[in-house]
């Protein structure tokens, strides 16, 4: 996405200064470095927001939010990574987290039936909760680092391809 229609979507600082809801953050949550569009707040802002999708509790945009908020990072980039696990995505990214959390401690894959009710969430997972966990903070950590890495790769690539073609000689 270019970057000027991004500054456009994007709102002021001096804008969220003015609505009630923002006034609880005070002048934290219109810091214009949160609001940036430099690479390494959108990288890291990238790379946190994967890690926190792979929190197993619905507080992903807070959590996000607060990340943003204490490393200074890229709230719209952070927030909307965050995204990654929705109502669609949730079971096979949570079931690839219990399967990697099962080959770490070495147990079997145990099969469970997934109710939607709070019977089942507290008592459905059983014996899998540390295979579960394991494999939600190894993928959280393994992936958020290594979407970091890629999204800061490719935007170096990127920009020396850019500077390469700006310095070659024009064809005659």
């Amino acid at each position: 996405m270019p970057r000027r229609l991004l500054r456009r979507l994007l709102p002021h600082p001096d804008s969220l200064r003015q609505r009630w809801v923002f006034r609880i953050f005070g002048p934290r949550l219109t810091d214009t470095r949160l609001w940036s569009l430099g690479r390494r707040s959108i990288t890291a802002g990238f790379g946190a927001g994967i890690a926190i999708a792979f929190v197993p509790l619905p507080i992903h945009l807070p959590l996000a939010l607060l990340c943003a908020i204490v490393w200074r990072l890229s709230v719209p980039v952070t927030c909307v990574t965050t995204m990654f696990v929705n109502p669609l995505t949730a079971v096979p990214v949570y079931y690839l987290a219990y399967r990697v959390g099962s080959l770490l401690l070495g147990e079997h894959v145990q099969r469970f039936a997934f109710e939607p009710s709070w019977a089942w969430l507290q008592n459905g997972l059983g014996a899998s909760w540390k295979p579960f966990l394991l494999g939600c903070l190894v993928c959280s950590v393994m992936l958020g680092y290594g979407g970091y890495l890629a999204l800061e790769l490719l935007w170096r690539w990127i920009t020396v391809r850019r500077l390469r073609g700006r310095r070659a000689p024009a064809p005659r």
